[in-house]
């Protein structure tokens, strides 16, 4: 299989050489690098307190992030009409993964939440396999029944089977933040493909009323929706997270303590090194650092909704819609962290893209990356166009089109 991957052309061996979108490229990996950074900043109290080695979380992540990296390359090998005839395939193994995880024995108990399946030493996250195999189907489905789903109500309710259940199995683990980041992609898509706005009007309000139904029918779920408001008013209690965030942002002012002088990491900030790490970063780097970070985030979800158009103009709709929706997560998880980090939202598990430590998130991150090369990479080739015939050979000798 590889070796026939590695005959076909791609952005890693044409007639140009290595031929990526560099902005993208550098972007993202701007992003890892500082994730790595931080990473071993953010962790090394705590690795040294369950360790004795306080680069322990570091050279986890600097093992994830060479899977992921490698990971990504052999993305960029794979035609996107591989992933287009193989949507309904991995949204079965998508399903299959979110059912074994919740059953006991198989997946593993953290916090309260079934979200892993453990291989080891290792744990795989379903969801964040889920969410990317459920963009490539709807993609799929979007293509081949653009007509249906644009112009009847049919169409639209046979989305709504595949994204219902997949969004019920993550409810069940519990996993909110990956619920709301995986229906507003699916959403978004839909948009964007064109369906009619007056079908979303009560899509939104079955959405909302779930979300409130969600939110009060557990008592954890209502605190932490109230005690963000005002974490002071049970600092040492629901809203210590949040409040030592927040002490975070407050140490780090302009410029920041400096790296590796944080003090919120000591123990004071749980989860500093996951969930939290923006607020570690905040707190070293200050706002100019944060502002930053942001910029960057900014720079290269922008770039992935351009990929997308590039790819639409290009009338190769599976590419564009799989990029629309990559982007799209990227920016809700981005929204909802750095939300969550500056207590404009309630508390939720959620991984920065690139940033946080864990392991599927971040494999998964270099993947999309991967993804996204290789669609720029078709779409400015013109290779699976609707309107180019494109032959192998045509890769030696012409001359390729990279001015954008």
């Amino acid at each position: 299989m590889l070796a026939r991957l590695l005959s076909l052309p791609s952005p890693l061996h044409g007639g140009r050489g290595i031929d990526v979108d560099f902005p993208m490229l550098a972007g993202c990996l701007g992003l890892l690098g500082l994730g790595l950074v931080m990473i071993t900043s953010a962790s090394s109290e705590v690795a040294a307190a369950l360790s004795g080695n306080t680069l322990y979380h570091m050279i986890r992540h600097l093992f994830y992030l060479v899977i992921g990296l490698t990971a990504g390359l052999l993305t960029m090998l794979v035609p996107m009409s591989m992933w287009q005839r193989n949507g309904a395939r991995l949204l079965i193994a998508a399903f299959v993964l979110l059912v074994l995880v919740l059953i006991p024995g198989i997946g593993r108990e953290v916090n309260g939440a079934s979200r892993w399946i453990g291989f080891g030493i290792f744990n795989v996250q379903p969801s964040e396999l889920a969410k990317l195999f459920t963009v490539i189907f709807l993609a799929g489905f979007l293509v081949r029944r653009q007509n249906e789903v644009r112009e009847t109500l049919m169409g639209f309710i046979k989305l709504m089977m595949v994204i219902g259940p997949m969004a019920a199995l993550l409810l069940a683990e519990p996993d909110f933040g990956a619920t709301v980041v995986l229906v507003g992609a699916s959403i978004a898509m839909l948009f964007l493909a064109g369906v009619n706005l007056l079908r979303f009007i009560p899509l939104v309000a079955v959405v909302l009323a779930a979300g409130v139904a969600v939110m009060t029918n557990q008592s954890y779920r209502m605190q932490r929706l109230t005690n963000f408001i005002d974490p002071w008013a049970d600092q040492y209690g629901a809203g210590y997270q949040l409040s030592q965030a927040l002490i975070a942002f407050g140490r780090g002012e302009w410029l920041g303590v400096g790296l590796g002088n944080s003090i919120q990491k000591q123990f004071y900030l749980p989860e500093a090194h996951t969930d939290f790490v923006f607020s570690v970063l905040a707190e070293e780097l200050g706002l100019v650092g944060s502002l930053l970070t942001v910029a960057l985030f900014v720079f290269v979800s922008v770039r992935a909704m351009y990929i997308g158009l590039w790819a639409e103009k290009a009338k190769q709709f599976f590419a564009a819609y799989v990029a629309y929706g990559l982007a799209i997560m990227w920016i809700g998880q981005i929204l909802i962290n750095i939300g969550v980090n500056a207590g404009l939202l309630p508390t939720k598990g959620l991984t920065l893209p690139f940033l946080s430590y864990g392991g599927s998130s971040l494999v998964i991150c270099c993947v999309m990356l991967g993804l996204l090369l290789r669609i720029e990479w078709e779409s400015r080739t013109q290779l699976d166009s609707a309107e180019v015939e494109f032959q192998e050979s045509d890769f030696a000798d012409e001359e390729l089109n990279h001015g954008r």
